[in-house]
């Protein structure tokens, strides 16, 4: 089976522009909406947060929810919408995510999610996958992960994106959660040895391609999170090194990126969306080269200005890559 490059659900990140960005830089990246709750569906508030553009495919949609019901009336909605996957967040460890009853501390229910996992396949066509943790709190041995591994995939679900630290659901905010819990890739990899039929993706503290490489060597894929919105050219940089003789090859420098971005924003300052939304998504593609510090604060001053039109990025543009003709001349 090839190998799974994946983007991470990522709250206030992940939206619609920046995947779109991202299908720019990365071709094969399998793409993931922020996660979404049931209830903002059921009850229609973030309906919204489900709109597509064509270009994203292959995307899934991220649910948090534990209600067995709410869970396949929802995928039933995002198979409406063209989404090509279900994935369940059995990770987060937010106050706020918890008091609704999902997201890592379900991990302490794998029957329940056994039930979510069956109800969404009896109800819609798409695959359900799900990214969860190692473990929670004092739950952090490898039994306490295959037992859960074992219920859900039994369901089911026969993709796991596992983030290689536990989660404490008290003392430990969700950013950090994100680096405080130590990573322990060696539990992924066991996942894999002793499920070998399943697909087994890993996620957390990868930053580098020779990270990548030796991920690969025995897992099934990577999920790149907020490497991938801090410094986009990372992705760039993943995308060639295992495809670089695609036909679907990516642009080849950071300028032709943001242009054919551009196109995008224009077509959405048309349909009224709002500059800083789209450009917001951009801070980070010079990252480490000279003029970035000008580029962002260039971004920042002038996107969110409420008539702010494609000139800023243009501008923005023009003088970082004059910076760099005339470091470089």
């Amino acid at each position: 089976m090839e190998k799974t490059f994946a983007l991470a659900p990522m709250m206030s990140i992940t939206d619609r522009h920046f995947r779109v960005l991202m299908r720019h830089i990365f071709p094969r990246l399998q793409l993931y909406t922020e996660m979404i709750s049931t209830g903002s569906i059921i009850h229609g508030s973030r309906l919204d947060m489900l709109d597509l553009d064509p270009i994203e495919h292959p995307v899934g949609v991220q649910f948090g929810g534990s209600n067995p019901n709410e869970l396949a009336f929802c995928s039933r909605i995002a198979q409406e919408r063209g989404y090509d996957e279900v994935n369940l967040n059995i990770g987060c460890p937010s106050d706020r995510v918890q008091s609704a009853r999902f997201g890592a501390c379900l991990m302490a229910e794998p029957g329940l999610v056994a039930n979510c996992v069956e109800e969404i396949k009896s109800t819609s066509d798409l695959p359900v996958t799900i990214k969860t943790r190692i473990g929670i709190d004092k739950h952090d041995d490898y039994e306490f992960l295959a037992d859960f591994i074992m219920k859900t995939s039994n369901a089911g679900c026969s993709t796991f994106f596992i983030h290689a630290r536990k989660a404490w659901l008290k003392g430990l905010s969700p950013r950090q959660n994100r680096s405080v819990p130590p990573l322990e890739y060696d539990k992924v990899y066991r996942v894999k040895e002793d499920f070998p039929s399943l697909h087994i993706i890993v996620n957390g503290g990868i930053h580098t391609v020779s990270a990548v490489e030796s991920h690969l060597e025995k897992l099934d894929g990577v999920m790149i999170g907020r490497e991938a919105n801090r410094n986009p050219w990372f992705m760039k940089e993943l995308s060639d090194y295992y495809f670089e003789n695609s036909p679907e090859s990516p642009v080849a420098s950071r300028e032709a990126i943001v242009r054919s971005y551009m196109q995008y924003i224009e077509e959405q300052l048309r349909q009224g969306v709002a500059l800083k939304t789209m450009a917001r998504h951009l801070m980070g593609i010079y990252h480490g080269q000279k003029g970035a510090r000008h580029w962002r604060r260039m971004l920042c001053e002038d996107g969110p200005v409420s008539d702010a039109g494609l000139e800023v990025v243009e501008s923005a543009l023009q003088q970082v890559t004059g910076m760099q003709t005339f470091q470089y001349s």
